[in-house]
């Protein structure tokens, strides 16, 4: 992790300023596709939800024939629409999906045996928080398995806790859980003790994550619910299961959040990586990232965690 935060840090961090947030806007428009070790894992199929991309990813039969073990798995049919997972991806709301999502998704495919949809949302600055709830929105209303998780990294878990409470407000049937990995939960940037943590960090800036979230709430205040969290109402609110590191400015406000949700009665598991990056578990070789990724197994399976570390 050391190493890997080192070179990172050589390179430059792409939010550290106006200037490099619009540059990113420029150069990062193009998704990757599901990689090559995804579809050994799973089918993957295309459909269009009100003019956005949607990828619905399902286990091969082979890999589905490892689960459930019945004992202890929830989805004890074994079919893999019994468990779904909705992944949204990360990227400051301003870029694509890219190859590590992938990796992490075919990671969870694996572990889990759980089919995945993953909606392609549009990107600020064109789009807004307004047009990825609408698709979000579509997408958790046509899923009809018997578990639903939202599971998001960075930007994603910040839409993730939203699309949470547009449900728990709306009255449907709430996910059973929520996986947040790094998440994005307040687009002001404000806490102070980001000046602190800013140091440790190789991969974020303060200045152009603030630009960004501005795009993203559109016309409206960036501490709107939907675009930060941590300013709502966190009440009644299905169990968060948070992973965050410690050298990631987004590590203040993860803490924060998690002590938020378990003051007013919900339950927000926060495992805490001190030496981890922004979002770790997306470089699924790292041991530290086979540790927490087998424990969000463990956590969506139902199963002891730390049962099926592999």
């Amino acid at each position: 992790m050391a190493v890997i935060a080192a070179l990172l840090g050589a390179r430059g961090k792409n939010t550290e300023s106006v200037e490099s947030i619009e540059a990113r806007v420029k150069r990062e428009r193009v998704e990757a596709p599901p990689t090559a070790e995804l579809l050994r894992l799973a089918k993957v199929t295309r459909s269009t939800v009100g003019g956005f991309t949607v990828l619905r990813v399902v286990p091969t039969a082979a890999v589905a024939s490892t689960w459930p073990h019945a004992s202890t798995s929830p989805h004890a049919s074994g079919a893999p629409q019994d468990l779904h997972l909705i992944y949204l991806h990360g990227g400051a709301y301003t870029s694509p999906i890219i190859n590590p999502h992938w990796g992490l998704i075919a990671d969870l495919v694996r572990r889990t045996g759980a089919s995945v949809t993953v909606p392609l949302y549009g990107l600020a600055p064109e789009h807004t928080y307004l047009d990825a709830y609408d698709l979000i929105d579509s997408v958790y209303a046509g899923i009809t398995a018997e578990q639903v998780w939202l599971v998001g990294d960075s930007a994603g878990g910040a839409l993730a806790v939203g699309e949470a409470m547009r449900i728990r407000d709306s009255g449907a049937r709430a996910p059973d859980g929520l996986v947040l990995f790094s998440p994005w939960v307040d687009a002001t940037m404000s806490n102070s003790e980001i000046a602190r943590l800013l140091p440790r960090d190789p991969m974020l800036g303060p200045v152009g994550l603030t630009v960004a979230g501005g795009w993203w709430a559109g016309d409206d205040d960036p501490r709107n619910p939907l675009v930060s969290p941590l300013y709502g109402n966190l009440a009644g609110l299905p169990p968060m299961h948070i992973y965050q590191g410690g050298r990631d400015i987004l590590a203040a406000d993860a803490k924060l959040f998690a002590q938020k949700v378990n003051a007013v009665g919900g339950e927000a598991d926060l495992q805490f990586y001190p030496g981890a990056i922004h979002v770790w578990v997306g470089l699924p070789w790292l041991p530290e990232s086979r540790r927490a990724l087998s424990d969000v197994a463990a956590v969506i399976t139902g199963m002891p965690r730390g049962a099926r570390n592999r």
